[in-house]
């Protein structure tokens, strides 16, 4: 559940507006005048995509949006058209897959009341899951009043929201650059952000909201028993049950690492994440290491049976989806 797609032909923009530069075989993503990241053609060619889901065994993905495309720095109005131009394209693609793709779009979180009407655009009319939307949104935390009101709709329109860390978690920790970035602040980014749902009242007000999160859930599921300790003492008492509704990706480069997911979320909210097409490998790796978990006694055969399909599944909705001969993977 954990796959990103950047459709070709998005308007770009001077400055910090993204833009995609492709090539025959190989493209780059820009910032500017800056190269922001080179890619791979499975970012956007979806012929190319399917191919390499066909390599690694992959039935049906979940895309959602590079995270470089969410703008909430920009203008609210050039945000929300620049969010429809990108909802567009990935819904044009996921509805020339076949069925092997599912997608999520994106909303213009800095003005609610525009994220609200594309959301509402991006269930109704596109056919898409829901929306990637970022850990923290401009200088506002996920527990800020001023996004209830989106919280509202999602829970309302039975939207899925994949949480995903912003900037590359630059500037969650002291260190800056590699390995720290991707290493401790995507994950310490990640983990901030669902202290903010779990403990900051977003999902004692909206029980219904369907909340899935990164990269395991980033250092969360480690720092958990501290922070429960903590809020308990403050008279939370519900830490347990609000932490088990939410759903988070497999992606930890560990079995190991696995079976504590398991145990913090529950066995029916844990899905296979690839960051596919960014992490190489991790199309085939990551499932490997549901199975190998399974192998070693770390899981069981039913717990990873749920985490390589049935639970993403479950929360996509895909009753509709091929009959599966190998795995549901983002």
């Amino acid at each position: 559940m954990h796959g990103h797609l950047y459709p070709a032909g998005l308007p770009g923009g001077p400055g910090r507006w993204p833009t995609l530069e492709v090539e025959a075989d190989a493209g780059r993503i820009m910032r500017g005048d800056t190269v922001f990241r080179e890619v791979r053609p499975a970012l956007w060619d979806l012929t190319a995509r399917l191919g390499e889901l066909d390599a690694a065994g992959i039935d049906v993905q979940v895309v959602s949006p590079v995270p470089v495309t969410l703008t909430y720095w920009a203008e609210p109005r050039q945000a929300a058209e620049y969010a429809r131009a990108l909802n567009d394209g990935l819904a044009a693609q996921v509805a020339d897959s076949g069925g092997r793709l599912r997608g999520l779009g994106t909303v213009p979180l800095q003005d609610t009341a525009l994220a609200v009407d594309e959301l509402t655009r991006v269930m109704t009319e596109l056919g898409l899951r829901g929306a990637e939307i970022g850990t923290v949104i401009g200088d506002h935390e996920l527990d800020a009043p001023s996004l209830r009101p989106f919280f509202e709709a999602a829970e309302a329109l039975g939207a899925v929201l994949f949480v995903h860390p912003m900037d590359g978690g630059k500037g969650a920790v002291r260190r800056t650059g590699q390995p720290y970035d991707f290493g401790l602040g995507m994950l310490t980014d990640t983990a901030l952000a669902t202290a903010a749902l779990v403990f900051g009242g977003v999902l004692e007000d909206f029980p219904g909201l369907r909340i899935a999160l990164a990269h395991g859930c980033g250092t969360f599921s480690l720092a958990y028993p501290r922070l429960k300790f903590m809020a308990q003492r403050g008279g939370h008492a519900r830490a347990d049950e609000l932490v088990r509704s939410l759903w988070v990706d497999s992606l930890v480069f560990d079995p190991a690492h696995l079976p504590l997911l398991v145990e913090r979320f529950g066995e029916d909210h844990v899905m296979v994440g690839t960051d596919h097409p960014f992490m190489p490998g991790q199309l085939s790796a990551a499932p490997a290491a549901v199975r190998d978990a399974a192998h070693r006694g770390l899981l069981t055969e039913r717990q990873a049976s749920a985490v390589l399909g049935a639970n993403a599944a479950r929360l996509f909705g895909l009753g509709d989806a091929p009959s599966p001969t190998g795995d549901i993977a983002g």
